[in-house]
């Protein structure tokens, strides 16, 4: 059974910056596509940014691209997000995501089988 487990989260101004990771177990990582979703209070999660499990592109929520950066490490089992230029509205709880080889759908939540318990990130204004 996939386990996914955040680390990384904290509190940080306006402009600062801050990397969460995921650790992956239970499986072989490399198949797996891997996203990052938050959520903040009274609201529905939303896509952050996804690597799939293979290609080179990454894909990220308008909101945070240019700011945001994800990256796989397939020898650590491991997914990360650096964040920077942090936001009030980035403000959230950041759930790490897995799905075995999809493709399609990256930024559906419905569309990933193997979740995290998530990590909180607060951005002071």
């Amino acid at each position: 059974q996939v386990r996914l487990v955040e680390s990384g989260g904290g509190l940080v101004q306006t402009g600062g910056s801050l990397s969460v990771s995921c650790a992956f177990s239970g499986q072989t990582f490399s198949p797996y596509s891997m996203g990052w979703f938050r959520q903040a209070p009274g609201k529905e999660r939303e896509f952050v940014a996804v690597i799939p499990w293979i290609g080179e592109r990454t894909y990220y929520a308008d909101s945070v691209k240019g700011r945001f950066t994800i990256a796989r490490d397939n020898a650590k089992n491991t997914v990360s997000l650096q964040m920077n230029s942090l936001k009030p509205e980035d403000t959230a709880v950041y759930y790490c995501a897995a799905d075995y080889k999809r493709l399609t759908g990256l930024s559906m939540a419905l569309n990933y089988n193997y979740w995290g318990r998530g990590t909180q990130v607060t951005v002071s204004s």
